[in-house]
This record gives structure tokens, sequence and C-alpha cells, in this order.
């Protein structure tokens, strides 16, 4: 499970989800302070919306957040309190921002800006469309998965970018939010010591 939280930006509501779903795909069921997210025909559970989240604990952060045992016991609470059955939300156990290694970079074929890159995140090679003007082979890499959301609120999806797939999104230093980013555009490029595959903890 993802979580996120944006007190400024969103307000005093605490993001959960599994998955996404298409638009023409959802469907909502309101408990008090707790909305439920799921497939309209499957049932399957996407995630949940808990509203007044400070009033069931606190929530240290902002944007995504690392899963504890704080966070859960707050989740735990505002179901309890607003009479929903938790079975069947999960906590993701895989890292939704990797350290990946390009492996290859070749020029898009229709978009002279971007290129077509291929990731290795160390349990597997996403294909990403990249276009920023320093991402080359060799490079270790910040990788926001599919799921991840941004500091901004940017939920990662699966793309088709000027009709070339792209899965995940290498990161800039300004798009992870880190301390003195440079404002140029340009993806963060890892020191050779950082470990593929191994989750990128800012």
């Amino acid at each position: 499970m993802n979580a996120f939280y944006n007190l400024n930006g969103v307000g005093d509501t605490l993001l959960l989800f599994n998955h996404d779903l298409q638009l023409d795909d959802r469907a909502f069921s309101k408990h008090g302070d707790v909305v439920r997210i799921y497939h309209k025909q499957t049932k399957e559970v996407s995630g949940y919306n808990i509203f007044n989240a400070s009033n069931y604990g606190t929530i240290n952060g902002n944007g995504l957040l690392e899963w504890n045992s704080q966070l859960e016991a707050l989740m735990e609470k505002a179901f309890k309190e607003n009479q929903i059955d938790s079975k069947d939300l999960t906590i993701e156990e895989k890292a939704p921002f990797v350290i990946g290694y390009v492996e290859s970079k070749d020029k898009h074929e229709n978009a002279d800006k971007l290129s077509v890159c291929q990731v290795n995140i160390g349990t597997e090679t996403l294909q990403i469309v990249c276009g920023a003007p320093n991402v080359e082979a060799g490079q270790k890499v910040v990788v926001a998965c599919v799921g991840a959301v941004m500091p901004s609120g940017l939920k990662i999806k699966k793309a088709k970018l000027r009709g070339v797939e792209s899965t995940g999104m290498i990161c800039s230093a300004k798009e992870l939010n880190l301390p003195n980013a440079p404002e140029e555009k340009g993806i963060l490029v890892l020191d050779e010591s950082a470990v593929v595959g191994s989750p990128f903890e800012q």
C-alpha cells in the first residue's frame, strides 16, 4: 500500500491506494470519514481516503509517506471508528522509488527531445521515455515506479509518449524535492556506489 498526505495541497486527508483504476471502472462508498474506492464489477478495492486524518493520529511527513507502525495505527483506528473492514487492504512491500541503472539510451523515433531508455531496477528492466538532456547509458539514477506518488502529488502511471510505451520515470532532484536541487533541467545522477534495486531514501 502507498500512503500520501499533503496538508497544504490536499487538506487533512490521508490517501491510501493499492493500484489505479480507470475512471469509468471506479465506484465509491462513504463510511463517515472514510471513502472506499473499488472496481464496479469485480469489487476489488483500489484504496481509501481518510478525511480529518489528524483526528485519528499523528502524521509526520509530507507527500509520499514511509509506512510505519504509527501510520498503521492511525489507519486501524479510523477504520474501526468508521466501521470499515480493512482485510482487503494490503501493505505494498515494493519500494516506490528505487535505484536504477540505465542500460541503454536510444533516440525516440517521433520526438527529437525524447530518449527511450532501458533501465534495470534489479528485479526487472523497465522501458522509460525520458526528456532530460543529460540522461546517458551507464548512469545510476532514481526511478519512480508505477504507483509512486511524487512530492508534487503527481502519481506515476504507465503511459505512451508519442506512441512509445513508458513504465516509470527517471527523476530529477527537483522532482524529488531534494534540498538545493538545481533549477536547470536534468535527471539526478547518482554515485557509482549506489546499489541497483535498492530503495531510494530521501
